[in-house]
């Protein structure tokens, strides 16, 4: 007899705005059980000092979870100069002090032009990147050091918010895979002072902002009053923006609901796409272009009935 699955079909995505101090596994978890959800899951963990936009994805929507690990990020964060630590941020043991010298904008913004665009960066030890099968950060905490080679990551904006004695205020527009802890060590280096992370928040992911977040507390307060959560959720399509959409109708629907490619005659194109039917989101599928034709290839579809 096939196991019975607890919880009941929940699908779309809540947008939280996750509070500092807890991880983004334990917030997935807590609104788990506040929506009783049988499957869901979070698109990229915030580190428990960090706070702001951790979109959650619940059932149909955890198809497109990579998708959306894969989008860019942004962020605000505060350095505190002249301190660091072992992990690069306030939540780590003092490795070493040094004087902050006096520094202007000017010479500050001399630095930071160093680390916009295409750049090399060293994962930090305390990173969730695994080596034989084990995150860096369990053998950080057994005094380990792994060797990491620099991966390359784009840092699209880094402006400078704020100088203060010892501290700036900078905002992050980036790639995948970066890490505002090592980047703010390496600032930190190049300002001679050393450098770590005492604040971070995230404002975007997955094309979601700070515009989109609910809060723990609305949502307990909602539960309280028996309220439905299911209104809070945004469609799974909504985290796929980014990709251009296509409609089909007729056989070519049902080829693709089957998942078999359909051919589009005469409309060479290419990418991922949003395909819809006729009146719904059907899935992700992949452009190819033959000839002056496209195939369209099925790659994440959604379970659905109105089609």
């Amino acid at each position: 007899m096939s196991r019975r699955r607890k919880g009941r079909d929940v699908n779309g995505i809540l947008v939280i705005d996750k509070p500092q101090g807890v991880t983004s596994n334990g917030i997935l978890q807590q609104v788990k059980r506040l929506y009783g959800a049988a499957k869901a899951g979070h698109t990229g963990a915030l580190d428990p000092l960090a706070t702001g936009v951790l979109p959650l994805c619940f059932g149909e929507a955890t198809k497109f979870s990579q998708t959306m690990l894969d989008s860019d990020k942004a962020y605000i964060t505060t350095a505190r100069l002249g301190v660091r630590t072992e992990t690069g941020d306030s939540e780590g043991a003092v490795v070493e002090e040094k004087p902050v010298p006096s520094l202007t904008e000017t010479e500050v913004e001399a630095v930071l032009e160093n680390f916009r665009g295409d750049i090399q960066q060293v994962p930090s030890m305390y990173s969730a990147l695994k080596h034989q099968g084990k995150p860096l950060y369990e053998y950080a905490r057994e005094g380990i050091e792994i060797e990491r080679p620099a991966r390359p990551v784009t840092i699209y904006e880094l402006k400078l918010l704020a100088v203060r004695d010892n501290e700036l205020d900078l905002a992050v527009t980036c790639t995948k895979g970066t890490y505002i802890r090592s980047l703010v060590e390496d600032i930190g280096q190049e300002l001679g002072c050393g450098a770590h992370v005492v604040a971070l928040r995230r404002t975007l992911a997955a094309g979601y902002t700070l515009d989109n977040v609910q809060n723990i507390e609305t949502l307990e307060a909602m539960r309280e009053r028996d309220e439905s959560l299911d209104g809070l959720l945004l469609p799974p399509e909504s985290a796929l923006t980014m990709f251009p959409e296509h409609r089909l109708s007729g056989p070519a629907l049902v080829s693709i609901l089957n998942g078999q490619p359909v051919r589009i005659p005469g409309q060479p194109f290419e990418g991922f796409v949003r395909v819809y039917g006729n009146h719904s989101f059907v899935g992700l599928a992949e452009a190819q272009p033959e000839g002056e034709d496209t195939v369209l290839v099925p790659r994440r579809l959604v379970k659905n009935t109105g089609r």
